[in-house]
């Protein structure tokens, strides 16, 4: 694909994300991509056949610009409390953000498609966040900075919990206090005595 096709393509899936974001996942149609990117409809089938590859594209490129963006802000000096400290802000202020997220559209999206398997990007991108947090846990361990003697498990517990308060953010609300005292609880079950 040249530079110009690259290019296009990526307006393409910043306009789709706009309309996502506004519309959730069920709601959108190949129309509503059309009409705001202002292309032919040709134009934008001869990159996406469908608003489900669309979309799929649209949450690879949200799920490599979140993870860079998390790596920036992480320092040299962190240690694993910091990091998993910055972590959990991050997921509070998404949770607490009721605009400009994907969050109900994803969930539309793979409530629609009922894939349980391994290929799931939300089971993916759910697995990797509980391995890279299992491995803070243990090296906040070795270091003293944690008490935990199943990291595995408490990793699991942090995503669920996390998971929990991204539903409940979408369906019912969730004030900053209660998001708050959810993170507090788990992280004074991880933090070692003094």
């Amino acid at each position: 694909m040249g530079e110009k096709s690259l290019q296009k393509k990526k307006y393409i899936l910043e306009k789709a994300r706009e309309v996502f974001m506004e519309k959730g996942y069920k709601n959108v149609t190949m129309k509503d991509i059309v009409d705001a990117c202002e292309i032919s409809r040709g134009g934008l089938y001869l990159y996406f056949p469908g608003t489900r590859e669309l979309f799929l594209e649209v949450l690879k490129a949200e799920q490599e610009d979140s993870g860079s963006e998390f790596e920036q802000k992480i320092g040299k000096d962190f240690g694993p409390a910091d990091i998993l400290a910055l972590f959990l802000k991050e997921q509070k202020r998404e949770l607490l953000t009721k605009k400009g997220t994907l969050q109900k559209a994803c969930y539309e999206f793979f409530f629609e498609e009922n894939d349980y398997s391994r290929e799931n990007l939300l089971k993916k991108q759910f697995d990797a966040a509980v391995m890279v947090i299992q491995r803070l846990i243990e090296e906040g361990v070795e270091i003293g900075e944690f008490c935990c003697e199943e990291p595995r498990r408490a990793a699991s517990n942090i995503m669920y919990v996390l998971e929990g308060l991204k539903v409940a953010a979408n369906t019912r609300g969730v004030t900053e206090a209660a998001v708050d005292r959810e993170i507090m609880y788990m992280m004074q079950n991880l933090v070692a005595e003094e």
